[in-house]
């Protein structure tokens, strides 16, 4: 298993392709482009591809992508440790706990300070229960959550653990706020908004999330969509 560059030829030994995944794809759209690629321009009939970690449509970031045998170590990168930088709009919630949807509900901020907000945070470090938001890729009762969602049901999703490693605030200007968060796998970042909006007797939605890290790929070595495309023609 080789990292990808521009002379990997090899992708049925097994490739890791670290992306930076467009606004608006969803993980799988990039899986599909990639397939579409190596089988129209490198003449790959039958491949197996997959990603490890979906991000969702309205985040954008490293995401992992694996070919042949470089699938069965999918696993184990779902498994690390990852780092996003998450932005975060407070007095307002949304269905989706992000930009998919529109806002439904407006709340009070006059009384939101960054000192308030920073003991917040420090509430939602370590182990804690989560609620996944209804639109996600979570099946319930046999569908995908976001589905029925989008039919105008409510999925009622249980809580689970989480475990968040470090969460530190890096802008604050009201209503708007950023922050650098380490954690580990099942943790919805949107959920996490909804939650500290909560705490702070207001709403929240996430306006934009960036996946930095996964393990010890950045995604400063991360390739854009149209130069893979570009690398995989030739």
């Amino acid at each position: 298993m080789e990292v990808f560059n521009a002379h990997t030829e090899d992708f049925q030994k097994g490739v890791v392709i670290p992306v930076n995944k467009p606004l608006d794809w969803t993980s799988f759209d990039v899986v599909k482009k990639i397939r579409y690629t190596l089988k129209y321009h490198r003449g790959i009939e039958k491949i197996k591809i997959g990603h490890a970690g979906t991000l969702d449509p309205k985040a954008t970031g490293l995401l992992l992508v694996c070919t042949g045998k470089a699938t069965k170590h999918i696993s184990e990168f779902q498994d690390m440790e990852k780092t996003y930088i998450a932005n975060i709009k407070l007095g307002a919630t949304t269905p989706s706990f992000d930009t998919e949807t529109n806002e439904n509900e407006q709340y009070p901020v006059d009384h939101i300070t960054k000192s308030a907000l920073d003991d917040v945070l420090g509430n939602f470090t370590g182990t804690i229960n989560q609620i996944p938001p209804e639109y996600s890729a979570l099946k319930y009762k046999g569908k995908r959550a976001y589905t029925l969602a989008r039919e105008g049901k409510h999925p009622k999703l249980k809580s689970r653990e989480i475990y968040i490693e470090n969460i530190k605030l890096t802008e604050f200007r009201k209503p708007f706020f950023s922050i650098y968060v380490t954690c580990r796998k099942g943790t919805y970042l949107r959920s996490l908004a909804r939650d500290i909006g909560k705490e702070l007797n207001s709403g929240a939605y996430l306006v934009g999330l960036i996946r930095t890290q996964i393990g010890s790929y950045k995604l400063s070595d991360a390739y854009d969509q149209k130069i893979i495309e570009n690398i995989l023609i030739k």
